[in-house]
């Protein structure tokens, strides 16, 4: 069996694939910006992670069960606090259940589109039930370390299944608004106490006439701080950046400021499309915040 599917992209600034050079890809990356510490290194892994772009459109394809099973596996084997691995994820291949969840996520159609959708969870659940049968105490688990480890497992599991999909010619998108009505999402998912939905990752084929290139990145400069933090001097970066992006989202046939974005989601809550109420949310769900 294999899943390889060769994408071309025509765009008006095609998205370079992982077999292009090092260069170019970085160039792509950074929007042309020179890499302030000079050359990259290179590697085939490196080179598939600076090709990495969000698909937002799909072809029907399946994707079978043993790419899915191998997607986990991959998941599985990232780092996770203290071995504790407080995620788990649910494949969603029911067409009438994406359909719910799509609508849940602001009625995203790629969600509709792709034949599987990846729900991972902070799972704490497993760890009550472990805890129960054993008759011990979960005091610490009603601490925001816990969920805070719950989400940071959970996010590092699917991005090893992200680079997975992708070394199979597969593209994925991450769905951050599942968390708009988590209590919706877990109904849907038939989620117990103490389980709460992260996020979603679309899996599937990408439709090779889908015009999207890399999205430039923020400058190093603007990221990256040796020994010390200096908030100062990322403000010239970030402002070459505002340029950089510009252009991408004009050749996109896009208007949008990076600047204007940022400002937008911070300026209210109204913003934040109901996770304005988060905490909210992970209470009734039986998660910590102490």
């Amino acid at each position: 069996m294999s899943v390889d599917v060769v994408v071309e992209q025509p765009t008006a600034q095609p998205a370079p694939d992982d077999a292009a050079p090092l260069d170019e890809l970085r160039h792509a990356r950074y929007g042309g910006a020179a890499a302030p510490h000079g050359p990259l290194v290179d590697s085939a892994v490196v080179r598939r992670q600076l090709a990495h772009r969000s698909v937002r459109r799909y072809l029907p394809d399946d994707v079978p069960d043993e790419v899915v099973a191998t997607l986990v596996a991959a998941a599985q084997s990232a780092a996770t606090s203290s071995n504790l691995q407080l995620w788990s994820v649910v494949a969603v291949r029911d067409p009438q259940r994406r359909a719910r969840l799509a609508h849940l996520a602001g009625d995203q159609e790629h969600v509709v589109q792709a034949p599987v959708l990846l729900v991972w969870l902070v799972d704490l659940g497993r760890a009550h039930v472990v805890a129960d049968r054993h008759g011990a105490p979960t005091e610490a688990a009603e601490f925001l370390e816990s969920t805070v480890v719950g989400f940071v497992d959970a996010a590092l599991a699917a991005q090893n299944a992200t680079l997975a999909a992708e070394s199979l010619g597969l593209g994925t998108v991450y769905i951050g608004a599942l968390r708009n009505r988590p209590e919706d999402v877990a109904e849907v998912l038939g989620l117990p106490a103490h389980v709460f939905p992260a996020f979603g990752l679309v899996v599937g084929h990408p439709d090779p006439s889908e015009q999207a290139g890399v999205k430039p990145r923020l400058p190093q400069e603007a990221v990256l701080h040796h020994e010390t933090y200096d908030l100062a001097h990322q403000l010239d970066a970030v402002a070459a950046y505002e340029d950089r992006i510009g252009e991408y989202y004009r050749a996109q046939g896009l208007r949008h400021s990076w600047t204007e974005r940022l400002l937008a989601r911070f300026a209210s809550p109204r913003a934040l499309n109901g996770r304005e109420r988060l905490a909210q949310a992970l209470r009734q769900a039986g998660l910590g915040l102490r």
